[in-house]
């Protein structure tokens, strides 16, 4: 908010209702929205306009087109065109270009003003676009037929304004059910949850509104019943769907004190779940809080797209103008000189245009999410088609990340070294930790604990200095006051997905490596079992992003996937980072895209939608540009020597054809398996 108590936000030209604070595309028509400046408003009350008017805003199309189509029918009756084409002339009366008249500027201001009020929000927002040259085109033919009734002149357009608005409304119509059913991310997560929760209160339960709900609560959720809110379960057993949160097609069980997620759907099982956050907190609030944001954010070619939509307005504006004087100097008439003008404005419509990147974007953000990962930005959708290596980080995303104890060389080694470790949450100690519970073992109090980052760790155990870590071997070594009195050794079991995706990335022509803090021969191990092409050992956090630098060198374009926490530096150099979203932590602002669950066969998946994407989008464009290309010279009257001429009206049914075109396109990017 700046010192005048004025807030920017960005609305739709076309639907003003519809408000946000991000730039991006209407869900409602899918065109751009715009800044605007108004007085500071609370984010409900915008929300609360929005699910008022929306629906109405959009049926109302249907219902203009259905009015101004009676309301042009008598001035097409009394038209040349209907003459020349029925043979038929109605009886003519005195004054009947008067009602002509009156029945003209019911249609104009009727049916077109909503697009006059759409170009004055574009032009006030200093983005003149698609309601810009429609406005002009009405503007110029309607001001036209009035100035020639006003001078007695027999000669005017208001059949072709009639029509053309009428046309204009119904395509604009059809446009929105076609763009709605491409767009939609947000609005399909938002579907997830219930209207309502049933929950416990006191000895009685009652069904409250979800935004009713408070932490603490118990719901019940019955089989079938989707949970609606984040929470652990209090009493029950079930098997619970998780594939629209995570992308994990197998139910999970559930049980006391197991974890559920909001949106996901329950089996056959009855849960009574306590409700531990609620709201923006919630795991499926940071998913569309990501999903926001990529939508909010550009590819290389929207920017290009959006661009080139802005010239041709202004391209159009000068060649309807041009095309004016110039039949007007062929002496072709001011009649024929005005349908040229307002054919070329409504056949330039960047519409199409500007809607060919944006919605195959929205779509593939949708798919992204349903697929296990969630785009944050484009721009790194968009690079990963051209990704020539995966730089994995090894523990927990190519082996299982839970260590075991294989071999201890005595107990008292093991006891030792469960002391220290006791301190620690390095899944290798908790192993050791585990290990020496299970053998019965003492384990004695550690003071002085220090952890030793990419080593291990030590500690005062009975007053003496114990290290527990790596000295260059694959087992890890107990030291006591810098003697050497047993080793430990361990293993990371390697997943079996990790070989299935591994295998997927190589299909792909993609090579893979491992980077890892581990020793040589545990690196060596995993890399001979995986097939890796190259690894990287007893790597320090803070020297992750040397290595990304080193695969960079030779020019190779290098994704890296890692947790996001000491993987942050290296996720950034990263020509894409890739970060694991484990549990709730989806917001992680060094990486691009996020895995919501730490599944390596999701890596190829990635690739293979930014690839299906960039084609879908080049598709767009080049109907789009092509359209322009191909249809403005005809609207200029470019082939009237041969007879081909594009009236006004079939020119408004090309141009919403071609919006069409490139939705039902973009559509069809749904039916592709990732």
């Amino acid at each position: 908010m700046n010192d005048s108590g004025h807030t920017s936000t960005y609305a739709c030209p076309m639907h003003p209702e519809v408000i946000s604070d991000k730039p991006g595309m209407c869900p409602e028509c899918g065109m751009s929205l715009i800044p605007q400046k108004h007085e500071a408003r609370s984010r409900k009350s915008e929300t609360q306009t929005h699910d008022k008017h929306a629906g109405h805003k959009t049926s109302s199309f249907l219902t203009k087109f259905w009015v101004t189509l009676v309301l042009t029918l008598p001035i097409l009756a009394y038209s040349d065109i209907f003459t020349i084409a029925t043979g038929i002339e109605l009886p003519r009366f005195g004054g009947v270009e008067f009602v002509i008249l009156a029945l003209g500027s019911a249609v104009f201001f009727y049916g077109g003003w909503i697009f006059i009020s759409s170009a004055y929000r574009e032009l006030r927002a200093r983005l003149p676009g698609m309601m810009t040259l429609i406005a002009l085109a009405i503007t110029a033919a309607y001001a036209f037929s009035v100035f020639q009734v006003l001078r007695g002149a027999e000669e005017t357009l208001f059949w072709e304004l009639s029509t053309l608005i009428a046309i204009m409304l119904l395509g604009h119509w059809i446009e929105i059910r076609a763009v709605q059913g491409a767009k939609g991310a947000l609005r399909e997560l938002a579907k997830l949850l219930p209207d309502t929760a049933e929950v416990i209160r006191g000895e009685t339960s009652s069904v409250i509104a979800l935004s009713e709900l408070r932490e603490g609560d118990i719901v019940i959720v019955k089989p079938g019943g989707k949970i609606p809110a984040d929470g652990k379960v209090a009493e029950g057993e079930s098997d619970v769907n998780e594939a629209i949160i995570t992308g994990e097609s197998k139910p999970v069980g559930k049980h006391e004190g197991s974890e559920v997620i909001a949106g996901s759907i329950n089996g056959d099982g009855a849960l009574n779940i306590e409700v531990t956050k609620i709201g923006e907190h919630t795991f499926l609030a940071g998913v569309m809080r990501l999903v926001a944001e990529a939508e909010a954010s550009k590819s290389r070619l929207q920017m290009l797209s959006d661009r080139a939509a802005f010239y041709l307005t202004v391209v159009a504006v000068g060649a309807g103008g041009l095309t004016f004087v110039l039949w007007l100097f062929a002496q072709a008439g001011i009649v024929f000189a005005t349908e040229r003008l307002v054919a070329v404005l409504v056949i330039a419509c960047p519409h199409a245009l500007g809607l060919a990147v944006p919605l195959v974007a929205s779509i593939s953000t949708t798919m992204a999410a349903r697929s296990g990962f969630l785009v944050k930005r484009r721009l790194a959708l968009e690079a990963a088609r051209n990704i020539d290596i995966v730089l994995f980080d090894k523990t927990g995303t190519l082996t299982e990340g839970k260590f075991s104890v294989t071999r201890a060389s005595s107990d008292e080694a093991l006891a030792l070294a469960a002391a220290v470790d006791s301190k620690s949450e390095h899944p290798i100690a908790l192993a050791i930790v585990e290990e020496a519970k299970k053998r019965g073992l003492a384990v004695s109090h550690a003071e002085n604990f220090q952890r030793i980052p990419g080593v291990g760790a030590e500690a005062r155990v009975s007053g003496k200095k114990v290290f527990v870590g790596h000295r260059g071997g694959a087992d890890i070594v107990v030291e006591v006051d810098g003697e050497t009195v047993g080793s430990i050794s361990v293993a990371d079991t390697v997943r079996r997905d990790a070989k299935e995706a591994l295998d997927s990335l190589r299909e792909m022509g993609v090579k893979v490596a491992m980077i890892t803090g581990d020793s040589e021969d545990v690196a060596r191990e995993v890399s001979r079992e995986l097939g890796i092409d190259e690894y990287f050992a007893r790597v320090l956090p803070h020297e992750k992003v040397e290595k990304v630098k080193v695969l960079q060198k030779g020019g190779a374009k290098v994704a890296m996937v890692g947790d996001g926490v000491n993987d942050a530096p290296a996720l950034t150099q990263a020509d894409l980072g890739i970060a694991i979203g484990a549990g709730t932590n989806v917001a992680i602002e060094s990486a691009g895209i996020i895995l919501i669950k730490n599944d390596p066969r999701d890596i190829p998946k990635i690739i293979r939608l930014s690839k299906l994407t960039y084609s879908k989008m080049l598709q767009n464009l080049f109907w789009a540009t092509g359209y322009n290309v191909v249809a403005l010279p005809l609207a200029a009257g470019i082939l009237y020597a041969w007879g081909i001429i594009l009236e006004p009206a079939l020119a408004a049914v090309l141009m919403s054809f071609s919006t069409v075109i490139v939705a039902v396109n973009a559509v069809l990017l749904r039916r592709r398996v990732l």
